[in-house]
């Protein structure tokens, strides 16, 4: 059996250290929400260009989205201008999102040559003035968070690291999550588990969360068992998989962790198409929801036909045909000569 310990940030606590990382392009409301269901503490939206939240556009709405049930989440924010940032933090702030974090983290190109995300961890001094400005903007309302990665470059020191995470304490940020490898790295390699044990040993009194090679939730008991961090974020290991935080909570009390029936499988990817249809719509949902269904195949005993069967689907009553071939029971009766199965279906959409 493990111990999983409350933690906090600033006035907020949490039941269990194993949280939502913001995931580009699938941490989104709908699948917020399933996680929550599993028991995920606290969740991170994708991450959200600061100037993009000024702007009332179609990406923006389904960025932004939340809900009632959707607590405690954290908005995340990246860019490069403390006025800018601290703006953007505003809006979220006004829009009841229960922490405001910044990502210095980012390790994609797109985000590189814009001088933005984990660019940022060249210059620890900008870091810090963008903490102080959004502190100051809504420090007294919402806790501030930060991410960032333990260096820029494999050859650099870790004196940047130090700095900006000292600049940030200072400035009166509530947490910092470390992501424990380099940016030049990316997600390659091992993550630094034992950086992260020293960031946490050198900050007894702040709350430090990290993440690198959470891929599974025995993973996750063995990062904070080995490290003494407050909490693991949890990335890459919970797609295809809201059961995570079930299955962590399982390890930790000394049983198997739960293994997902098919119909449970199929109950869950039903609920995920029905929640994703009202913010995307019958054209985009579908399309939108493949990347999911790739990685839910992965479960299924047979992951290739399935991963084929969500690429081809189109509609929503695709997506639901699918699930009636291969989720209602196993091994599935065979395919007609259509790539995509439409079947009898109780989810009718039109």
């Amino acid at each position: 059996m493990a111990s999983l310990s409350p933690f906090t940030i600033g006035p907020l606590s949490f039941a269990t250290p194993v949280t939502l990382a913001p995931l580009a392009g699938y941490s989104d409301l709908p699948f917020r929400t399933l996680c929550r269901r599993f028991g995920a503490p606290l969740c991170t939206t994708e991450m959200m260009l600061d100037r993009c939240v000024e702007i009332a556009g179609k990406q923006q709405v389904t960025l932004i989205a939340s809900d009632e049930n959707d607590h405690p989440t954290a908005g995340q924010l990246v860019g490069n201008e403390p006025e800018v940032m601290a703006h953007a933090a505003r809006l979220l702030a006004n829009r009841n999102f229960d922490i405001i974090d910044l990502n210095f983290a980012c390790p994609v190109n797109k985000a590189l040559r814009r001088r933005r995300g984990g660019f940022l961890m060249s210059d620890p001094k900008l870091v810090v003035e963008i903490v102080q400005a959004v502190v100051e903007e809504i420090g007294g309302d919402k806790p501030v968070t930060l991410k960032v990665r333990q260096r820029f470059k494999d050859a650099d020191t870790e004196e940047n690291f130090w700095h900006l995470a000292e600049g940030a304490r200072q400035a009166g940020a509530a947490a910092i999550t470390v992501h424990a490898r380099s940016v030049e790295k990316k997600y390659r390699g091992r993550a630094d588990w034992d950086f992260l044990r020293r960031v946490k040993e050198h900050y007894p009194d702040w709350t430090v969360l990290g993440s690198g090679d959470v891929l599974t939730p025995q993973a996750a008991l063995d990062l904070l068992e080995q490290t003494g961090l407050d909490a693991c974020v949890v990335a890459r290991g919970v797609l295809g998989n809201p059961w995570f935080f079930q299955q962590v909570n399982d390890l930790a009390a000394g049983n198997e962790p739960h293994q997902p029936s098919l119909t449970e499988q199929r109950d869950v990817m039903l609920a995920h198409m029905d929640l994703a249809l009202p913010l995307y719509g019958p054209d985009k949902a579908p399309r939108f929801m493949r990347k999911f269904g790739i990685k839910y195949a992965r479960m299924h005993p047979t992951p290739k036909a399935v991963r084929q069967a969500f690429l081809a689907a189109k509609k929503p009553q695709d997506w639901y045909d699918v699930l009636d071939h291969y989720y209602t029971k196993y091994p599935p009766p065979p395919m007609s000569d259509d790539s995509t199965p439409h079947l009898a279906s109780e989810h009718n959409t039109t």
